[in-house]
């Protein structure tokens, strides 16, 4: 199967899981770029901040024609994780392939795990603190600089458990969130950008953003709960694989 075909059809099943599950699907950037398409784990994560600031800004559009994206309270948000994203992108660049695989590893399971566990948060009934709104934020942005993901998967449930947005705005907004710290982190990421190999990355990104799409109108068809749990088992599957291959 040629490399053209493997980039669309992964780039596809990324954004059909960002899409359906609204977090998340992002992180399978990561890993389908290291194992399907060859590239090294500083290139991966940096194409994949690429794909994700590109499919979230796209689906934010839509989002936000639907009165779901709270622009002030995610510009606030994104504020705090401005700096830890361009840091982290920066630090991206100097840590051993090994270790970046093995910290994506962990970060995956976690992710997978709070998928199978846990039920939609609920909104919180202490009033907000602007410190831990911050942390949430500042957290939130050095993940997706090291990393590459964008963070869906803990955006979500810190713009409710934090901040008290319902659930429909908090995907909305988190897609803002999502974009600008994915922006951030690519600022310092100048020379792996330009390194990356864009007849791979570009038919990525544009069947991610056309999967996103597809992801939105199958998750009003089949059962969240069953669409999450798959997602989860399949992250979970990749986390355990990639956690072997780092320490080989």
């Amino acid at each position: 199967m040629s490399v053209l075909v493997l980039a669309l059809l992964a780039g596809g099943v990324t954004g059909l899981a960002l899409g359906a599950l609204g977090g998340g699907g992002s992180v399978l950037a990561v890993p389908a770029l290291i194992y399907l398409l060859g590239f090294s784990p500083v290139a991966a994560t940096t194409a994949s901040l690429l794909v994700v600031a590109v499919t979230s800004l796209t689906a934010l559009s839509a989002h936000g024609r639907d009165g779901h994206v709270r622009l002030r309270t995610g510009l606030l948000f994104s504020a705090a994780g401005i700096g830890p994203a361009m840091l982290g992108g920066a630090l991206a660049g100097r840590l051993p392939g090994a270790v970046l695989t093995a910290a994506f590893a962990v970060v995956a399971a976690v992710a997978a795990l709070r998928m199978l566990r846990a039920s939609p948060p609920t909104e919180p009934a202490a009033p907000v603190r602007s410190g831990r709104a911050a942390a949430a934020g500042a957290g939130l942005g050095g993940v997706t600089g090291v990393l590459g993901v964008g963070g869906g998967f803990l955006a979500v449930p810190a713009l409710v458990g934090v901040l008290g947005l319902r659930m429909r705005e908090a995907v909305g907004t988190s897609l803002l969130v999502i974009t600008v710290n994915s922006l951030a982190a690519l600022l310092l990421r100048a020379g792996p950008l330009e390194g990356l190999d864009w007849t791979v990355v570009g038919p990525f990104a544009g069947a991610a953003v056309l999967g996103a799409w597809d992801g939105k109108r199958l998750a009003a068809k089949l059962s969240g709960h069953a669409l999450r749990r798959t997602f989860a088992l399949v992250l979970l599957a990749v986390a355990v694989l990639m956690l072997i291959d780092a320490a080989v």
